[in-house]
């Protein structure tokens, strides 16, 4: 390894707009999927091996839709098996909760929040920040439930059972997070929420306001009653979403999708509100940028968000697969890496 990691101290002040590290806090390790290279994986983690993260990313066992662990049969976020089973059916279009009067049963059935393996890897503590993960929150727990084209119509036509269904995932959530603290040591928790598409929000602010603010209030208040910061990873358009997300007290957003969004603009307007996690663009130039233009968009990265308070760390926008290249990936961390003139 060619550089110590940060200590947790020093992302604590970035996160929190007290000063800058050492160097740009940088965590690109968990965006990094080795298996996807094929047989250039041994060659990944070597690059991996030469650079630090800057935090202990720790994996949180959440139930599965259908499919429970063996060591507990009704850990799963329904009480019955998949209707889909040999089908091969989109992520979007497997509709578990078909029809909302199957809700009663599937909350009698919960998955409990006391569940023994929730944390199955518990790393020693090494000084570096520590920060809890699971993937979707409450959008994306919502559509992986109903589907896409439901869930965004049950907002005008199920409002009550939508509001039923992120009161029983928050509860079990915040319970969730308060053993994280306590088993863990965590620093963080990082969950999910695409909630943008490519142009735009996928709801209005006024459906975000009615069926979203209140719930992330809570769990973001639950983090901070607990002494830890909340991250949200948000790809898409989230520009009208971010003063909101800031006036709730969000502490870190992810990844400020390229092509989405005015990168300046969204610095310019709340770079010093929030801890921004700049996430480097997987769509277009990991795969198909030149090295100088990987280095390029670093810099341009840095240029942007960095400020004298802190409030900027860097990784990739979303996960680097077997489309990108081995010179392209040291470019990336050599980039990033490199000292700040």
């Amino acid at each position: 390894m060619n550089y110590i990691p940060l200590k947790k101290e020093e992302m604590i002040s970035v996160i929190e707009g007290e000063s800058n590290a050492s160097r740009i806090p940088i965590l690109l390790h968990f965006w990094v999927h080795p298996d996807e290279f094929g047989d250039r994986k041994g060659r990944v983690l070597e690059i991996l091996d030469q650079y630090p993260d800057d935090a202990q990313i720790i994996h949180i066992n959440m139930p599965q839709i259908y499919y429970a662990p063996v060591d507990d049969d009704e850990y799963r976020w329904v009480n019955f098996d998949d209707p889909y089973a040999g089908e091969n059916v989109a992520h979007d279009s497997n509709i578990a909760i078909s029809d909302w009067t199957k809700l009663e049963d599937i909350f009698d059935a919960f998955p409990d929040s006391e569940y023994e393996g929730m944390f199955p890897y518990k790393p020693q503590n090494d000084g570096r920040y520590r920060l809890g993960h699971w993937w979707f929150c409450l959008f994306e727990r919502h559509w992986e439930l109903r589907g896409m084209t439901n869930a965004l119509m049950d907002y005008y036509t199920n409002p009550d059972e939508v509001h039923r269904l992120f009161r029983k995932l928050t509860d079990f959530y915040m319970r969730v997070m308060e053993r994280a603290k306590n088993e863990l040591c965590l620093d963080g928790i990082f969950t999910s929420d695409d909630l943008g598409t490519q142009t735009a929000a996928f709801f209005s602010p006024e459906i975000f306001d009615e069926f979203f603010k209140p719930y992330y209030k809570e769990l973001i208040d639950k983090a901070h009653e607990l002494n830890m910061h909340f991250w949200l990873h948000a790809c898409g358009n989230i520009k009208e979403f971010l003063p909101k997300f800031i006036d709730l007290g969000l502490d870190v957003i992810h990844p400020i999708q390229k092509y989405t969004m005015d990168e300046k603009e969204i610095a310019e307007n709340y770079g010093n509100d929030i801890c921004i996690w700049a996430g480097f663009d997987v769509q277009q130039t990991i795969p198909w940028g030149s090295l100088d233009e990987i280095r390029a968009e670093v810099r341009f990265l840095i240029d942007t968000y960095k400020r004298s308070n802190g409030r900027f760390m860097l990784t990739a926008g979303n996960g680097i697969n077997g489309d990108c290249t081995l010179d392209s990936l040291k470019a990336l961390f050599e980039e990033m890496f490199k000292p700040l003139l």
